[in-house]
């Protein structure tokens, strides 16, 4: 015996999912987040890397008692912040407006988690 199959209609969030203004938003998200990620993991890589196998270019004196290995690792820090600031602004001009859109037009069915929060 086989048995039938369950048919239901697409739920909301399907209808969302499926929708091209969220296939859009989606590639607006990635096309920022894959790129700079890679990026980031790159040049995390690269210190270690410079770390484990040049240590003599890392204890490189810059000024009095600054090498090279602290200022690339201040930078790390520098570049955390510098990418957390550069999404930040990426996302209210390009993520944001999109996706309130997207809230609005299908209504109370999905909630922002800042709005929810409130």
């Amino acid at each position: 015996m086989d048995p039938s199959p369950i048919t239901t209609a697409p739920t909301d969030v399907q209808r969302i999912d499926d929708s091209e203004e969220f296939r859009t938003l989606r590639r607006s998200f990635r096309s920022f987040a894959f790129p700079v990620t890679i990026g980031f993991v790159l040049w995390y890589l690269l210190y270690v890397l410079l770390s484990s196998y040049a240590p003599g270019l890392m204890g490189t004196k810059v000024v009095g008692h600054i090498n090279v290995a602290l200022v690339l690792g201040l930078l790390q820090f520098v570049s955390t912040f510098a990418i957390a600031a550069w999404y930040a602004r990426y996302a209210e001009r390009r993520i944001d407006p999109p996706a309130a859109a997207i809230r609005e037009a299908h209504g109370a069915v999905v909630h922002a988690p800042r709005e929810s929060a409130e």
